[in-house]
């Protein structure tokens, strides 16, 4: 598939000239102090979803994390370099304290084709590093035919909230909303399908329907807040339920504590629990694959996990944090058939009270091949 170019304005590439000029001049004025200076560590890109299947326009999210060391006032300065050889603007946050810093930088760009390629961050100050290229893939579902028949897979879809609206503590275990859809096919059929909250891909699946079949998830926020959720089916007939909308009423958790403990309290901003996953995947020459994943919380609180292989959920559950930390998930244990077998993709989805995050580790083909099949390799 070849690179389309990623629609944006002339304005958004690149910083001005006197911005890049300063950077290079406080770059270039030292070099003493440039070789010794602190070490800056960038993360490769993460895309949400790394490999997107339908329809089209999307908006693809992208994020990285940079680690500074800090003494007194810092200056980072970093821009997106994008893989049509383009550059954003470059931008600057102020950091002051002492010790290593780690940001979150975010990015979001919509696409209306399809497109297969890369993004990096190069950082300019306060000093020059670039991180290794993440890659992402959009596959834009052609619009399907109008003229329809009797054989044509006809689907349909209906979502909503339970409840749907929550008034109480929001620091207990448990989802406080639980969104259910109901797809229904005119015939048998395999449907692939998506949750969608607040704009934001959170779940993602592949079930047998016959007649009809419900599907769901649940959320668990730390702070108030309103928003919907709707199940998107992507194949094999591209439709979107109504959105069930929800509102969550986080009360104050301490007014019923001692008096003590009024010092304790904290505003809702800080409540909000991130939630990222790592995985790895091996497999052998008898096709049989492992994975193993890793869920890491910033705070307390449940975690859903959900291991796919090649677009299938084969596997889900989840683990609880009593605070910030690193838990093991349980991986995958099988053997690839079919298809399977040439090669293919894992994910990983994690999706935790506030936030959720998806990773995709690619696998090679496995088994011996026929003799007749010859092999070939593409680069992406």
């Amino acid at each position: 598939m070849m690179s389309v170019g990623l629609a944006r304005k002339a304005a958004a590439f690149g910083a001005s000239a006197a911005v890049l000029a300063a950077l290079s001049a406080g770059l270039m004025s030292s070099p003493a102090q440039a070789a010794s200076g602190p070490k800056v560590a960038v993360s490769a890109p993460k895309a949400t979803p790394g490999d997107y299947d339908g329809s089209c326009p999307t908006k693809i999210n992208f994020s990285a994390k940079i680690k500074v060391p800090v003494k007194g006032k810092t200056e980072l300065a970093y821009r997106w370099l994008h893989g049509d050889g383009s550059k954003s603007k470059v931008s600057v946050i102020k950091l002051s304290g002492k010790g290593t810093k780690t940001v979150t930088v975010k990015q979001s760009i919509t696409f209306k084709d399809d497109v297969k390629g890369w993004e990096a961050v190069q950082v300019l100050g306060p000093k020059k590093v670039t991180s290794k290229k993440g890659y992402f893939s959009v596959s834009c579902q052609k619009p399907q035919d109008d003229a329809r028949t009797h054989l044509d897979v006809s689907v349909s879809a209906r979502a909503w909230a339970s409840p749907s609206s929550y008034a109480g503590r929001c620091d207990t275990y448990g989802d406080k909303i639980d969104f259910t859809g109901v797809i229904k096919t005119n015939r048998p059929s395999w449907v692939r399908y998506r949750w969608v909250l607040n704009g934001e891909v959170v779940d993602y699946g592949k079930i047998k329907v016959r007649d009809a079949r419900k599907v769901g998830f649940g959320i668990n926020p730390r702070h108030s807040q309103r928003g919907w959720a709707q199940l998107q089916v992507l194949s094999p007939d591209a439709t979107s339920s109504n959105r069930a909308y929800y509102k969550v009423w986080c009360k104050d958790e301490y007014k019923d504590h001692d008096h003590d403990h009024k010092g304790d309290h904290k505003s809702p901003e800080s409540h909000d629990i991130k939630v990222s996953a790592a995985a790895s995947v091996t497999t052998s020459a008898s096709c049989a694959l492992t994975s193993t994943g890793s869920v890491t919380s910033t705070g307390a609180g449940k975690v859903r996990y959900q291991w796919s292989v090649n677009g299938t959920a084969v596997k889900s559950g989840e683990v609880s944090f009593d605070g910030a930390g690193t838990k093991s998930v349980e991986g995958l244990s099988t053997t690839l058939t079919g298809d399977a077998t040439k090669g293919g993709k894992v994910t990983l989805l994690v999706v935790g009270p506030d936030n959720s995050d998806v990773v995709n580790q690619s696998y090679a083909a496995c088994g011996t091949p026929a003799p007749s099949e010859s092999a070939s390799s593409s680069a992406a």
